[in-house]
């Protein structure tokens, strides 16, 4: 997969620009806060049509403008797409082959990116919420059907935890409408369940040898799901649903008193161990950004052998954040293999050995520079 250009109208602190693409490494150099990052989260709202950096569109329309383009074309094996998203106040519109889609579940999946930054860190030491939202942001490009399952499942969600904020108020005492929701709520969160026990033991596959050649062959990665949904490894389908449907109504009574849905997928997580210790608690901070890079990596090959085309990878600022060691593993691994974005001030003397022509942005004020091709 290829992205082959890129054209930004009115989008952060770019009015009109128009950029083409090496099908290798790409660099945008420049000090801070001179649009680097812009123009990968372009890139990223382009496959996914939204930001990792806001959750309001709004910020992405340029300063005292009332809409915003973001177009590209996109080169797969057996096809040359483009694509486009325009924002107003009306909302956004989503278009494929200048077809507006009807919903973004049909657009999702047209160009799929992997997004590493600084903050991915946190994948390992953050909070549940940044590990889910991983899982359905990368899981969700790969599978169009558990994409729409974790947006009914968030509906049913907040359905039902208004219902029993409404119980809980004594608004109404009727609990039939509840056992609708209910037994929605495990049909669909059953399903995500399943989907992402599957795709976190297929990432650890990926990952671990990854993980294990970064260490030196020292340390060994492996990857538990957390849910409140107890269930084993190879659980089928039903038996899920008849655990969730179990353990909810052993917790009616609570949620009720909470006005709150206690269980199911929104509560999930994921625990990163490394020789048999949790690394987010136990680990150094070598050792947490391994874990990290060995994760990302492994998505690269994961989401090839779903898709069928390798991803775009994305990396914001993210070299400086690693030692020498690191950057080897991380470059060598993305070498001939992906189209790479990567913003940095400068390259590092590693970077400038290991990546071969890449072609060089110069990112002053919003102004593009194209550098001459180092060989």
């Amino acid at each position: 997969m290829e992205l082959q250009s890129l054209r930004l109208v009115n989008y952060r602190n770019y009015t009109d620009l128009t950029l083409n693409f090496s099908d290798g490494v790409n660099v945008f150099l420049g000090e801070n806060a001179q649009g680097k990052t812009n123009l990968l989260e372009s890139i990223y709202v382009l496959a996914l049509a939204r930001s990792h950096r806001t959750s309001s569109d709004k910020d992405l329309i340029r300063w005292q403008e009332k809409e915003a383009t973001i177009s590209g074309r996109v080169k797969k094996n057996i096809s040359d797409t483009p694509l486009s998203l325009h924002f107003s106040n009306k909302g956004k519109k989503a278009r494929v082959n200048h077809l507006e889609q009807s919903k973004l579940s049909q657009y999702i999946g047209q160009l799929n990116v992997i997004l590493f930054a600084p903050e991915d860190l946190e994948l390992v030491k953050g909070a549940p919420s940044v590990r889910r939202r991983f899982i359905d942001m990368e899981f969700g490009q790969m599978n169009p059907l558990y994409l729409y399952n974790t947006t009914q499942y968030r509906r049913i969600l907040k359905e039902r935890n208004a219902y029993l904020k409404r119980l809980q108020m004594k608004q109404t005492t009727d609990t039939i409408f509840l056992d609708v929701l209910t037994e929605q709520l495990v049909d669909i969160g059953s399903q995500v369940l399943l989907a992402r026990q599957t795709f976190l033991e297929r990432l650890e596959v990926a990952a671990q040898p990854i993980h294990a050649e970064i260490s030196n062959k020292r340390e060994t990665l492996t990857l538990k799901y957390q849910t409140s949904i107890d269930f084993e490894k190879g659980t089928d389908l039903s038996t899920i649903k008849a655990v969730f449907e179990q353990t909810l109504k052993k917790q009616q009574t609570r949620e009720i008193m909470q006005g709150s849905t206690l269980v199911g997928p929104h509560r999930d997580d994921i625990q990163f161990i490394v020789n048999d210790n949790d690394v987010a608690v136990f680990g150094s901070q070598g050792q947490q950004r391994t874990t990290a890079l060995a994760i990302k990596l492994a998505e690269i090959d994961l989401m090839q052998q779903e898709t069928g085309e390798y991803p775009i990878l994305l990396l914001d600022d993210v070299l400086s954040e690693l030692d020498a060691n690191r950057q080897t593993h991380l470059l060598l691994a993305i070498q001939d293999k992906v189209q790479t974005f990567i913003t940095a001030p400068t390259l590092s003397d590693v970077a400038r050995q290991l990546i071969h022509a890449p072609k060089v942005f110069h990112v002053q004020q919003g102004e593009i520079v194209l550098e001459e091709q180092v060989e």
